[in-house]
């Protein structure tokens, strides 16, 4: 029999808007406030005009929080994504308001079909693919991007002109950028940034109530519009939503460039992963301890980003940083969202003036932060803590992103990590076939593995485990005949095993002792050598 949770799970549907509207509404109020920002400034580094950013988050608000399989979660324009955008309108005609947002129609055609092809993923179920990508790879992804969005967007901060050329190009002209700053824009940076750093770390009520990005708003404007209204550059924003410079139609005059596919796959690839892997972070945080169905989520995201680039947005994931946000500020259920979208809207047709005083050296700011954030020192000593293999795979995937591009770079800390896992002693045949032995015991299934698991045999393991608690109580995987377990295996297991337990199941290992860890992480990589 399943174990009853200590507490009642919240209602979904209109019976959870009757039963949560008021905490969701606040909770979404507050998240709006910070998706305001967050979604200027990544339209702005995406090298589209400010109010792709909006679209996207109001439409992930109230669209896709109606198909979504998360609760909590907030969708919308991400971080991680400028990247692919930009890169897009550059290659399909020139990104900025310098080119007249010239790629923009085309990159609007790509994230389209990008979407669709997400949503694809959600009808076919390829939601466990996510278990497949090794968290290494994955950091050292989202690490590059950091890299990425901090060197981009560090010219803007400065209130110079951003330069052209590969990313390292653009790197070594920081110096001159520095040495040229306008004094005006670095003061705007520097407030943003004392303000998101000071943030989390003051104690007083007041000041922590209201968000960062909400302070950094409350502060910059009226500082720009009182010590230097003509020498900052602001948000521009469209007079007349369906006029010049208003909502835009994607273009597919471009459909048959090799540019234009490259685009595709990188929306669908990108965003289908970021979506999984912040539904899955998501989770862990919601103190309803709820599972999300993340077939739904690709689903949502991918109908999402698909409308969206049909009336002038970027590509949306479910997001993480908002998501926790909306966590803690009490939201209950998928209404958080789709209010948090409702606010921007408002904000949108009301107060559009407001908006176009915002310095766009602050919204820059906020980016770099965020850019920081994902390329963080701790970014690297996790990794270290959990292994000088993991860490490989991370500064190998870092470094391939920031020399090739995502999808190439990703690939690449794929194959390393086979590379690194034959010179661990790994069989080639266990990189895809499980070897484990089902054994019938009183209660449950032993499932005898044998030679290694690794991350890319997980989802037989996982099937197997699956179809023997849809019988039994409990599944008890002995590895005593296993040579070698990866990160990633250990990572999984940790989570079945709590969802497991959660629905009144056992997820048990035996001998793991046989198997000496590599570092003192509790789910470092084992290995009988």
């Amino acid at each position: 029999m399943k174990n009853k949770p200590p507490y009642q799970l919240p209602q979904n549907g209109w019976a959870g808007l009757r039963a949560h509207w008021r905490s969701d509404l606040s909770a979404g109020f507050s998240v709006s406030l910070i998706a305001l920002p967050l979604s200027l400034g990544i339209a702005f580094a995406s090298g589209v005009p400010p109010i792709a950013g909006l679209i996207t988050a109001i439409v992930g608000g109230m669209l896709a929080s109606r198909l979504a399989g998360t609760f909590v979660t907030i969708s919308g324009p991400a971080a991680g994504l400028i990247v692919i955008t930009l890169g897009a309108a550059e290659s399909l005609g020139g990104a900025g308001a310098e080119t007249g947002y010239a790629g923009y129609p085309h990159a609007l055609g790509a994230i389209l079909i990008g979407g669709a092809l997400v949503a694809l993923f959600g009808l076919l179920k390829v939601g466990k693919v996510g278990d497949y990508f090794p968290p290494a790879a994955v950091h050292g992804m989202l690490a590059a991007l950091g890299v990425i969005i901090m060197i981009k967007q560090i010219f803007p901060a400065l209130g110079v002109a951003s330069p052209d050329g590969s990313l390292l190009v653009v790197a070594t002209k920081i110096p001159a950028a520095l040495l040229t700053a306008s004094g005006y824009a670095l003061a705007v940076s520097l407030i943003t940034l004392a303000i998101l750093i000071g943030h989390p770390r003051l104690k007083w009520k007041v000041f922590r109530f209201v968000p960062a990005p909400l302070w950094v708003l409350l502060v910059t404007i009226p500082f720009a519009q009182l010590v230097a209204p003509q020498q900052l550059e602001m948000v521009a924003m469209p007079k007349e939503l369906l006029g010049e410079g208003g909502i835009q139609w994607p273009s597919f005059a471009r459909i048959g460039e090799m540019a234009f596919w490259i685009a595709v796959v990188g929306v669908a690839l990108v965003s289908g992963i970021e979506t999984l892997l912040s539904a899955k972070a998501v989770d862990s945080l919601d103190p309803f301890e709820r599972t999300s169905n993340l077939d739904k989520d690709l689903l949502s995201n991918g109908v999402g980003s698909t409308v969206a680039a049909a009336i002038g947005g970027l590509p949306m994931i479910s997001e993480i940083v908002r998501s926790s946000a909306n966590v803690s500020q009490g939201a209950k259920t998928q209404w958080a969202n789709f209010f948090h979208g409702s606010f921007l809207l408002f904000y949108l047709l009301v107060g559009a003036f407001l908006i176009e005083m915002i310095p766009i050296a602050a919204l820059a700011a906020i980016l770099v932060f965020t850019g920081f954030k994902l390329a963080s020192p701790k970014a690297f000593q996790h990794m270290y803590r959990i292994g000088l293999l993991e860490l490989e795979i991370f500064l190998i995937t870092l470094v391939a992103v920031l020399a090739t591009d995502l999808i190439i770079g990703i690939a690449i800390g794929i194959i390393s990590k086979y590379v690194i896992l034959l010179f661990k002693g790994v069989p080639v045949g266990s990189f895809f076939k499980l070897y484990a032995e089902e054994v019938p015991e009183e209660g449950g299934v032993r499932l005898a593995c044998a030679k290694a698991l690794v991350f890319s045999n997980y989802l037989p393991l996982k099937a197997k485990m699956d179809k023997a608690l849809q019988a039994h109580e409990a599944v008890l995987l002995d590895v005593k005949a296993v040579t070698y377990m990866d990160h990633t295996v250990m990572e999984h297991l940790k989570r079945y095993s709590a969802i497991a337990e959660k629905q009144g199941k056992q997820v048990l290992i035996e001998n793991i002792e046989v198997l000496r860890p590599v570092s003192d992480h509790p789910l470092a990589a084992r290995s009988k050598r």
